[in-house]
This record gives structure tokens, C-alpha cells and sequence, in this order.
């Protein structure tokens, strides 16, 4: 369970140095060419629908897996372990038919990183390692509608979406994550639909975790995908008082550049990135070297625009080393004073001063 002291420890490092996130999980899990019956273990032996390619569902059937990733993310120098929970909502797993058990997927993917942490914590005195709970932008969206041809229309409701982050934050909670990680954001509604739920359950529990976020830009209009700027994002989730906000996905660093730039100079709180190594080639994979990304990473700290890096798709423990040993020299960023303004969002910001 993580406690006031895990989340002083988190606080404390950041202060002294730029903190390490761990890779992708979904390209390691690849690695290991797991069949059909790797992911429906005894548990699910007889489940009447396919569930090859749902990650999340190793937690359960193959956990060793799952720790050796976080292990060896760890040895390659990350402080913090995201959970193996990025489609870990009813609503995702509806995909499966698997919406019963998300408590129970949820609290086995926080077991899954924390004995990875405290491994390694173990293993080297005074050594902090944190579990941050990943949740995931759903397959379904409450900005745009799936059919071009009724613009009004929605799969999801407001209140479904609520309730199904709210049931995953619930159990991520219990699990004892140090820290909550709303990611690779491409619908800023769904996003505050998190940011609502997990609210609720911090009034549930009457305590808090660090909340950090993550918006992913899709292309380079440096828009996301329901059509924000990355300042009128901060704008529209500043309100949840973040503890750190930043961008992952979609792009590789290069194309991130102005926009974590931009980033740095509004954002009130920390500021992460976490690219993917490239964009994707034309066989769905990723051609940047650790040393790539290192280069790249290492520059945006050098500008003194980070304080918390890793990597997205398609990065590996070795692309982690690399970046770690990039940043270790630089400061941190330094977080800008609050601005006594009013700062709204539409698709752009509007600073009222």
C-alpha cells in the first residue's frame, strides 16, 4: 500500500534530479511470443471469446512475464513502473467480454509492479522505486461521434464513462499505486471524466495519490485528435491541480519538440515526456535507436524543459538506459509561479489577464 511516505520520497527526488518512467510495455510483451492459451491461463481456459492481444490480461495468466518486464525496466534505471493496466476498464475489456473482472485484473497488475519495486529497491540501499497506475483513454470517445453521418451521436455516455474509470481507479487505489497516471490523452472529455472519477474516490478513501497526466498530439498540427492546442489542454485540466502534465505517444521527440517547449513554459506543475522511438515504419515498428532517443531527450533536458522522461511504443530497457544516462547531468525544469489570470480553453487558449 503506498503511503504519505512514498509520496514525500517521489516529491523529494524530483527536486534533486529528473526522474526516470520505464518503457513500452505492449512491445516487450511481443518478445516473448505468447499464444492463445498464454493469455487465457487456467482461469480462462473455457472463455467463449478470443483473448490473444489483450495485454492486460497477463497480469492474471502470466504475471512472471509482466514482473520480468518491470524488472528489467528497473535495472535499466527507471524510478517509476507504470501498471500493466492501460486497457484496464470495463469498457475496454467489453472487447473480450472480460467487463466482470476488472477489480480483480487491476489489483493483480499493482501486485505485478510493486514486487518489481520493492526487488529492486531491495537490491541497492536507499533506492526509491514507484508504481504509477496507468489508466488509458478508452476505444471509445465523448467528443466525436464514430458515425460520420450523425454528428450528434455517441457510443459512450458521460456517466459510463465516469462509472468504468471510477471501478478501475477504485481497484488501483486498493492496490496501493504511489501515483496516478491518466495517459496518452487524445479526447480531452474522457480525460476529465478520469480526473472526475478519480476525485471521487479520493473522497471515498480520504487520502490522495499523486495525479500525473499525459496528452498525446497526433500529428504534427500539434493538435489532439479532438482538435486542442497543447496550451488550451493544460488550460482545460489545470483545475484537477495535476501533478505533473506532459505529452507521450503518437510522435518520436523530434516532432515533440515545440510542443513540449510550450509545454514547459505554461504548465504549473511538473513536466514529462515520454515519445514513442519514431514514428512507425512501414511494418507497424520503430526504427530509432536508444541512442536516438537518448540525443533527443537528452537536448529537451539540457533546455531545462523536463522533469520526468521515458518512453512510449516501441521503446525497450535499453532505449531507458540510454535516456537516463542523457539526463543524469541536467537540472530539472524548474516549475513556473502560478499566473494570477483567468486561462480558458475552446480548441486554443484564451489568456484573460
Amino acid at each position: 500500500m503506498t503511503t504519505p511516505t512514498h509520496a514525500q520520497a517521489l516529491e523529494q527526488l524530483l527536486k534533486e534530479r529528473i526522474v526516470i518512467l520505464d518503457g513500452a510495455m505492449g512491445s516487450m510483451v511481443q518478445t516473448f511470443t505468447l499464444s492463445e492459451a498464454d493469455f487465457r491461463g487456467e482461469q480462462f481456459k473455457a472463455h467463449p471469446h478470443d483473448l490473444k492481444g489483450n495485454n492486460d490480461l497477463l497480469c492474471l495468466t502470466r504475471p512472471d512475464i509482466i514482473e520480468a518486464i518491470h524488472d528489467q525496466y528497473l535495472e535499466a534505471g527507471a524510478d517509476i513502473v507504470e501498471t500493466n493496466t492501460f486497457s484496464g476498464t470495463s469498457i475496454a475489456q467489453a472487447d473480450y467480454k472480460l467487463e466482470a473482472i476488472v477489480t480483480e485484473l487491476n489489483l493483480a497488475a499493482v501486485a505485478c509492479a510493486r514486487r518489481a519495486a520493492d526487488k529492486a529497491e531491495a537490491k541497492t540501499k536507499g533506492r526509491k522505486c514507484f508504481v504509477a497506475g496507468a489508466i488509458g483513454p478508452l476505444n471509445r470517445t465523448l467528443s466525436l461521434s464514430p458515425d460520420v453521418n450523425r454528428p450528434e451521436y455517441r457510443a459512450v455516455s458521460w456517466n459510463q464513462v465516469i462509472e468504468a474509470y471510477t471501478e478501475q481507479v477504485r481497484a488501483l487505489v486498493k492496490g496501493g499505486v504511489d501515483a496516478l497516471l491518466v495517459e496518452t490523452i487524445f479526447d480531452t472529455l474522457n480525460a476529465k471524466a478520469a480526473l472526475f472519477a478519480i476525485e471521487n474516490v479520493f473522497d471515498e478513501v480520504g487520502f490522495r495519490v499523486p495525479v500525473m497526466v499525459s496528452v498525446t498530439i497526433t500529428d504534427r498540427s500539434g493538435r489532439t485528435l479532438s482538435g486542442q492546442t497543447i496550451t488550451a489542454f493544460y488550460n482545460s485540466i489545470r483545475h484537477a491541480r495535476p501533478f505533473s502534465v506532459g505529452i507521450n505517444c503518437a510522435l518520436g521527440g523530434n516532432d515533440m519538440r515545440p510542443y513540449v517547449q510550450e509545454l514547459a513554459k505554461v504548465a504549473e506543475c511538473y513536466v514529462s515526456c515520454y515519445p514513442n522511438a519514431g514514428l512507425p515504419n512501414a511494418f507497424g515498428g520503430y526504427d530509432e535507436t536508444p541512442e536516438d532517443m537518448a540525443a533527443v531527450l537528452g537536448d529537451f533536458a539540457k533546455q531545462g524543459w523536463l522533469n520526468l522522461v521515458g518512453g512510449c511504443c516501441g521503446s525497450t530497457p535499453a532505449h531507458i538506459a540510454a535516456i537516463a544516462a542523457a539526463v543524469k547531468k541536467s537540472a530539472p525544469h524548474v516549475v513556473a509561479p502560478p499566473l494570477a489570470v483567468q486561462r480558458l480553453s475552446g480548441l486554443e487558449p484564451l489568456t484573460i489577464s
